[in-house]
């Protein structure tokens, strides 16, 4: 790996951290990786709901995380000139399987999550597409 490279990897390491906190439901993880300003948005049946920082953490906190490692599949990582990156990926919460795009911003050397992006893309208990 290359200095170039440094970026892509923390960015590589901060979606791991999300899948797994994802996973855990561990708010704790995302009162640090989620920026301040972090929004996030789901689309469902053609509408879209949309959350702030607090409302998310609130979300995760009414959760019960699961045990073992994250079901999840990171499909591209992508950084630009070393402050702003994308992520897309699956993260299981059962019943369902989510498809996230993540939009993240470094910040005094650290990714952080600025926007989340999401549908369900498949139910885990019957196997069919939402």
């Amino acid at each position: 790996m290359t200095t170039a490279d440094a970026p892509l990897s923390s960015l590589y390491d901060a979606a791991t951290a999300y899948c797994d906190a994802v996973w855990a439901a561990d708010a704790a993880v995302f009162e640090t990786l989620c920026h301040e300003r972090f929004a996030m948005t789901m689309i469902e049946n053609g509408s879209l709901t949309f959350w702030d920082k607090a409302a998310y953490l609130e979300r995760v906190r009414g959760r019960v995380g699961q045990s073992g490692p994250a079901v999840c599949e990171i499909l591209s990582v992508d950084a630009a000139g070393g402050e702003i990156g994308r992520v897309h990926l699956t993260v299981a919460v059962p019943p369902v399987r989510y498809e996230d795009h993540l939009g993240f911003v470094r910040v005094d050397g650290t990714w952080q999550l600025l926007t989340k992006v999401f549908r369900t893309c498949e139910r885990l208990d019957d196997g069919e597409q939402a």
